[in-house]
């Protein structure tokens, strides 16, 4: 059963998203003891990240109302997570927590995995939020039950969307450093004292830091995306997309000096994000991408390249596409329209809701289209109907996916040939703010530098 659900899940992310990847998977111990802790931006889209990617059967402590949704409830149950209650949930029994420990520290001792958020909810803050103490306290305790021959391992699990609430973005898990707990004395059944998990809390959320992006304002993250898309289409950058771990480790950088650079040069540090949000504004204006006006994106031998592969792939998925989109564009804008309801505006819970209800209205639409094939043409008619509707969905999310990149190149290609002064300008406007990004960071290193002297 769990080995299916598993399967089951990686299908529907690979759908949600365009785009997965993982990275350090070979940082994590392939036996023995781990806790593996995680940030949490994303709903329950974070925990199923993990269930279907990580190199080793996880355990998930999972807030105790979960188990009391259908559905949900199930899928939890099947992936052997372990109740923890919540002091904000409605009816909880802080008591029973005692029982939850304990099921953690004894999948531990047989030398299982479980992972935590040890954020404790789920949300949208531009950082980390305080972590809650009951991770440390488990790890503590499970670590002074092993036999001496076990050391038990915290691995820090970072998940790093582009666009978490966007449908066909792009998402990674990334594996940190592992670091050992320490074995401290403990009489059985006894709670580890307070400084030893105090300090084992500190070393947690230290290092999940490092796997996560922090920043201490809340659109410091889209100034360092347009940033970021300015050293996507520069020059000198390779034709193929950088690997989301590259991606993450730009942005990363990035983020801490924006950080030193607005403490230190706040004037500056403004200049350049207006600066950034005007030529974001100028691109959306044109229906312009930032990648639009890298050098090799109007190269002749790859436009010519890039507009045959494009002309033939729509024209040959352009009748499966065209059913696709009749079939299943009125469940997609039901998807929609239930998510923005039930989500009420909060971020971290719309991927959530969007992804539960695309798994309850497309089977839906397919069963009911299924059931008057039947009637009218027979059963066998059904039958061969039945695999053909899903794989048309999928075409045509494809075919709308590469219609709108072409439509984009189009629309770059006809600025050059017509509007040649304008893309120049847009071109040199981006190769100054590049210029000036690279100055700043050169002088944030210098300040840096002078610090640790």
């Amino acid at each position: 059963m769990r080995a299916l659900l598993r399967l089951l899940l990686r299908g529907i992310l690979r759908i949600f998203f365009r785009r997965t990847e993982v990275s350090g998977a070979e940082r994590v111990p392939r036996t023995g003891p781990v806790i593996f802790v995680l940030n949490h931006p994303n709903g329950l889209i974070d925990p199923t990240f993990l269930l279907c990617l990580a190199p080793r059967r996880v355990s998930f402590l999972a807030k105790a109302p979960l188990f009391h949704m259908p559905v949900i409830g199930a899928i939890a149950r099947a992936f052997e997570a372990i109740p923890v209650h919540r002091r904000q949930d409605t009816g909880a029994d802080l008591a029973k927590n005692a029982e939850t420990f304990d099921a953690a520290r004894a999948v531990l001792v047989r030398g299982g995995t479980i992972a935590v958020f040890p954020e404790g909810t789920s949300h949208s803050d531009p950082k980390l939020r305080p972590l809650k103490t009951g991770t440390a306290r488990i790890a503590l305790g499970a670590a002074a039950a092993l036999p001496p021959d076990l050391i038990l391992e915290i691995v820090p699990v970072g998940l790093y969307y582009r666009a978490k609430q966007t449908f066909r973005s792009v998402a990674l898990l990334h594996f940190g450093a592992p670091f050992a707990v320490d074995r401290i004395r403990l009489a059985p059944g006894a709670e580890p004292p307070p400084e030893p998990v105090r300090a084992l809390t500190g070393r947690l959320e230290a290092a999940l830091r490092t796997v996560t992006l922090d920043a201490e304002e809340a659109n410091a993250h889209a100034l360092i995306a347009r940033a970021q898309h300015i050293f996507s289409a520069a020059d000198d950058a390779p034709a193929r997309p950088p690997s989301l771990a590259d991606e993450f480790e730009v942005r990363r950088r990035l983020l801490a000096g924006y950080d030193v650079a607005r403490r230190h040069w706040p004037e500056r540090a403004a200049q350049l994000q207006a600066r950034l949000e005007r030529y974001e504004a100028s691109l959306s204006a044109a229906g312009l991408d930032a990648r639009h006006l890298a050098p090799r994106s109007y190269a002749w031998r790859r436009a010519i390249t890039y507009a045959l592969k494009s002309v033939l792939f729509l024209t040959l998925g352009l009748p499966a596409a065209l059913i696709g989109a009749f079939v299943h564009y009125p469940a997609y804008r039901a998807v929609g329209r239930v998510a923005t309801g039930m989500s009420k505006g909060a971020e971290d819970a719309l991927a959530t809701v969007k992804l539960l209800s695309a798994m309850l209205l497309f089977p839906l639409t397919w069963t009911a289209i299924l059931v008057a094939v039947w009637l009218g043409k027979g059963i066998w008619a059904a039958v061969l109907v039945a695999p053909i509707l899903p794989l048309t969905g999928y075409v045509a999310l494809h075919f709308a996916e590469r219609f709108d990149r072409v439509v984009g190149a189009t629309r770059a290609l006809a600025i050059l040939l017509f509007r040649r002064r304008a893309f120049l300008r847009l071109t040199a406007e981006r190769h100054d703010i590049r210029r000036q990004i690279l100055d700043l960071g050169q002088e944030v290193d210098g300040l840096l530098a002078k610090q640790l002297r």
